[in-house]
C-alpha cells in the first residue's frame, strides 16, 4: 500500500561518515548497541535494531526480508564493504546529508563529501575542535576563539555533546572570558578530555555567536552519558536567553525525553527536535515515539535525522523505518479525520525536507 511518505526526499540534517573497510562479524555487531561490551550470550541482532536490519536492509542486499543474521553477514561479506554501502545509502533517498565530523572511532570513517548519492555538508563539532586544536599547541582563550570561528567557516551547523561531558544545565549567560580562562587552565593541567563545565559553557555561548544553527545531544546513548544529565529540559534557561539570538537550535535524539523536547519547541520558537538516534534503535515502535513528539511539538519544528554512523545500515535504517511508520501514522490520521490528505502531504515533507531547508542554509 501506497504511503504519503514513499518516495519524499529526505534532508538527514544530522549524520555521520561511514566505515570505509570490511568488518568480520563481531564488529558489525558491536555497533548494533550502544554497549561498549556485551555478555557472551547476548546477540545485538536479538534486538528491535536487529530485526529491522534483517527486515528492511536484507532486499537491498538481494536477500529476502527477515533473512537470518549469518545469511545477512555472510551477503554482506560476499559484497564487500563498497558495494554494500553504495546500495544501502542510496536506497535511503536522501538529498542532503548533514555530517558530524567530530565523531571520530578507531577507525576510518567517510569524510563530509563522500557520503552519497546526495550532497553531503560539514557539521562541526565543537568540543573535537578545541581538543584537537589543544592537542597541535594552541593554549589561550583568544586562539581557542579564532579556531572556532575558522572551522566554522563553510559549516552549515555546529554541534556540542556538553551532554556527554558534563551536563545540559547550562547557565543563561556565557561565563566571563576569565572564568573561561580558569577554566581552560584546569583542563591543561589535567590533560585529559574536555570536561570542564565553565569552559564548555563558555564554548556553547560561543557557538551560539557563529550565525549558524547549533545541534545538542540530548537523551540516550553510551554509557559514558548519565541519562539523567542529557534531559534536554535542562536547556530551558540556555534556551529562554537565546531566543532572541537569530539562530536555531535543535535538540538531537532526545528519547526517552522527546515529550520534554516537543514542550521546548513548543514553547521556544527557535527550537526544533529530532529523533534521530531513536529511529533505527526502537525499530517498529518509532511510529509511537513519533506520535508522541507530535503531541505537542509544532510541526513546522521536528526534522528529520538518522544519526547513522559506521554502519550504512543506519542511514538506511533511519530513512525507511521514518517513511514507513510515519506515513502510517499519517494514514491513521487522515482515516480518523483529523487531517485531510492535503494537509498529511505538507506534513510530511516538511519534516522530511522543508523545515530542515529553511533552517540551514544550503546549496
Amino acid at each position: 500500500m501506497a504511503l504519503v511518505t514513499d518516495g519524499v526526499p529526505l534532508i538527514d540534517q544530522h549524520c555521520h561518515g561511514v566505515v570505509t573497510g570490511d568488518l568480520d562479524d563481531a564488529d558489525f555487531a558491536g555497533w548494533l548497541t550502544e554497549a561498549p561490551a556485551l555478555p557472551a550470550h547476548r546477540d545485538p541482532f536479538d534486538s528491535l535494531l536487529g530485526l529491522a536490519v534483517r527486515r528492511w536492509c536484507a532486499p537491498v542486499l538481494d536477500l529476502p526480508p527477515h533473512a537470518g543474521r549469518d545469511a545477512y553477514l555472510r551477503r554482506r561479506a560476499e559484497l564487500g564493504w563498497r558495494e554494500a554501502t553504495g546500495r544501502l545509502l542510496g536506497a535511503a533517498g536522501v538529498s542532503h546529508w548533514l555530517v558530524d565530523t567530530g565523531f571520530v572511532p578507531d577507525r576510518a570513517l567517510t569524510g563530509p563529501g563522500e557520503l552519497g548519492p546526495g550532497v553531503s555538508h560539514e557539521v562541526v563539532r565543537i568540543e573535537h575542535v578545541v581538543e584537537t586544536a589543544v592537542a597541535q599547541g594552541i593554549s589561550s582563550l583568544e586562539e581557542i576563539r579564532a579556531t572556532l570561528r575558522e572551522r566554522a567557516v563553510g559549516a552549515v551547523a555546529v554541534k556540542t555533546i556538553a551532554g556527554y561531558r558534563c551536563g545540559l544545565d547550562l547557565p543563561a549567560t556565557q561565563p566571563a572570558d576569565a572564568d573561561a580562562r580558569a577554566g581552560l587552565e584546569r583542563w591543561l593541567r589535567s590533560s585529559g578530555r574536555l570536561t570542564d563545565p565553565v569552559l564548555l559553557a563558555w564554548l556553547v555561548h560561543e557557538a551560539t555567536r557563529l550565525g549558524l544553527p547549533l545541534q545538542v545531544h540530548t537523551g540516550f546513548g553510551d554509557p559514558d552519558l548519565r541519562l539523567r544529565d542529557a534531559d534536554p529540559a535542562l536547556l530551558h534557561p540556555f534556551l529562554e536567553s537565546t531566543t532572541d539570538s537569530g539562530i536555531s537550535v535543535s535538540l538531537l535524539h532526545c528519547w526517552p525525553y522527546h515529550r520534554n523536547a516537543a514542550y521546548l519547541a513548543h514553547v521556544f520558537p527557535h527550537v526544533l527536535l529530532d529523533i534521530g538516534l531513536t529511529v533505527p534503535f526502537v525499530g517498529a515502535r518509532i511510529g509511537a515515539v513519533l506520535a508522541e513528539t507530535l503531541e505537542l511539538a509544532p510541526f513546522d519544528a521536528v526534522v528529520y535525522s538518522s544519526d547513522g554512523r559506521v554502519l550504512p545500515e543506519l542511514h538506511l535504517l533511519g530513512a525507511a523505518l521514518w517513511r514507513h511508520h510515519f506515513g502510517r501514522l499519517l494514514d491513521s490520521w487522515i482515516a480518523d479525520d483529523v487531517l485531510s490528505p492535503t494537509d498529511a502531504e505538507r506534513l510530511a515533507f516538511a519534516v522530511a525536507t522543508g523545515n530542515a531547508a529553511r533552517t540551514h542554509t544550503l546549496p
